[in-house]
């Protein structure tokens, strides 16, 4: 999917939702156990009910690698569904993969050539040829750490160097040199919304994807306010505030009235600072 493709998602939908799929076998509905991919038929619901609202899924790897086999199947059958049935959204491989060489070539192959998922997550602390691999495929993106919402993020990412500058800043300017706007984007935390702001000045029109809505106390209002360009520039991400609204048989119908709130509050932000 191309830059201007997803923005047109975003501007038809009045939405830059990513519903995010860490579907753990523990917190869903107990009836759908007796299910033969209890996982896929998990997600299957989740996405039907949310698809009207949200322009992108992020499945995370962590949740089905867990399962083993029964887990990785759950996860391409997952991907072929949205792939079926709603294949503009965008498709996110929250995976955070980082190595070198052929064993980057490899993850870039599984995930792009394989799967025909749209964007990846990568850590980008071994440098530019653990990012390379991903670039090659056209139309396909690389979501590169730069901020993150975690407590430890401070150990290391706004460490600053002799002249001042923090880590997360030298990522961020020196990563912009192995692709554009069109290619990579950054993940930086909703939680980190006074650093928001910066990260919005160096990368003034990247795709910025916002994990931390919801469940981790991330502000819509405040990402927005600070972090939204002409374009929208925005992904954020919600999943357990909306995949978890609800544990009963009317789980997924809840989970879609949680998108939808979501959704209207950002259809307000889109008029508000567009």
């Amino acid at each position: 999917m191309t830059k201007q493709e997803l923005i047109n998602q975003i501007n038809k939908k009045q939405s830059f939702l990513c519903v995010g799929l860490d579907t753990d076998i523990k917190k869903i509905p107990e009836h759908l156990l007796d299910s033969d991919d209890p996982v896929y038929e998990f997600n299957k619901a989740i996405i039907n009910a949310t698809s009207k609202y949200c322009v992108a899924y992020k499945p995370n790897l962590a949740f089905y690698e867990a399962l083993g086999l029964e887990g990785w199947l759950a996860f391409e059958k997952t991907v072929s569904y949205i792939k079926q049935r709603y294949p503009e959204m965008f498709l996110i491989a929250d995976a955070k993969r980082g190595d070198i060489g052929n064993t980057s070539e490899m993850y870039a192959r599984s995930f792009f050539d394989k799967l025909k998922m749209d964007a990846v997550t990568v850590a980008p602390y071994m440098g530019k040829d653990s990012v390379q691999p991903f670039l090659i495929n056209k139309n396909k993106w690389v979501i590169l750490l730069a901020l993150t919402s975690n407590v430890g993020s401070q150990d290391f990412q706004l460490i600053e160097d002799a002249n001042g500058e923090p880590l997360f800043e030298k990522v961020l300017r020196t990563s912009q040199e192995w692709a554009s706007d069109e290619q990579m984007m950054y993940v930086v935390g909703a939680t980190q919304e006074k650093l928001i702001g910066r990260v919005r000045e160096i990368a003034p029109n990247h795709f910025l994807l916002v994990p931390g809505l919801g469940a981790q106390g991330g502000s819509l209002e405040e990402v927005c306010k600070v972090g939204m360009n002409s374009s929208c520039g925005l992904l954020v991400n919600s999943s357990r505030a909306i995949i978890y609204a609800d544990n009963s048989e009317d789980f997924a119908s809840i989970a879609g009235k949680e998108a939808q709130k979501v959704q209207i509050e950002m259809a307000d932000m889109l008029k508000k600072y567009l």
